[in-house]
């Protein structure tokens, strides 16, 4: 079941929206306040989100703004209800990171069908951000497996020739003193290449080989030279 926060301070209107819209099978949050609007949305996460613009202890306008700026809500479809029908208004609340208007007195009609577009909207980017994450992870494995072998094949290596040194009654010192070097290049390196994926904010994925996608580890220098 949706989930769809009305944010309204006339309480009438709230009761009308809420008759109307559980009757279609949402389920239904309050608040008669811009800011228990704000608490509720970040406590709640809805679907959707139904805001006033005129609103006596903050506009609708900065309430928008204010969600559509928040990491835990600036992905869910404001949509603004006004009374306005000024285009210079229409334009702020649209500016301000709205997805849609209703203008007051709506129609049930209406309203359904607005809604109903600013879920399958949500919904349709929720599935390309999950996309765009599996994407993004299967890139890191390639990148991780195709820095690392190289140095953890070279610890193996060196390990088994220590191993076969030390074996010896009168083993090299010198012989094992260079493989443990070797080990402890490789690790480096292998903790380097962590540090660089561990850094990246915004991965720049790049084509590899057969349809695989690798992660630009000079993205993550460039982020850090930047701040």
């Amino acid at each position: 079941m949706k989930k769809i926060l009305i944010i309204d301070d006339y309480p009438d209107n709230v009761f009308l929206l809420q008759d109307r819209l559980e009757r279609e099978g949402f389920e239904i949050i309050k608040a008669y306040h811009g800011e228990t609007g704000i608490q509720k949305a970040v406590e709640e996460k809805p679907d959707l989100i139904l805001l006033d613009i005129m609103m006596p202890d903050i506009s609708g306008f900065d309430v928008c703004k204010t969600l559509t700026a928040h990491p835990d809500t600036k992905l869910i479809p404001i949509i603004l209800l006004t009374a306005l029908t000024e285009a210079e208004s229409i334009k702020e609340g649209l500016l301000a990171g709205a997805f849609d208007y209703i203008k007051k007195p709506f129609n049930k009609v209406e309203l359904v069908a607005r809604i109903n577009s600013a879920l399958r909207f949500s919904d349709s980017n929720k599935i390309l951000l999950e996309i765009e994450k599996i994407r993004t992870y299967a890139a890191t494995v390639v990148t991780a497996n195709h820095e690392i072998k190289q140095p953890l094949t070279l610890i193996n290596l060196s390990t088994a020739a220590i191993r076969r040194e030390l074996s010896k009654e009168d083993f090299d010192k010198d012989v094992v003193t260079k493989r443990i070097e070797f080990i402890e290049n490789a690790a480096k390196e292998i903790i380097s290449v962590l540090d660089k994926l561990g850094s990246i904010k915004k991965p720049v994925i790049t084509p590899y080989v057969n349809n695989l996608n690798m992660i630009d580890l000079k993205s993550g220098e460039e982020e850090r030279s930047a701040d």
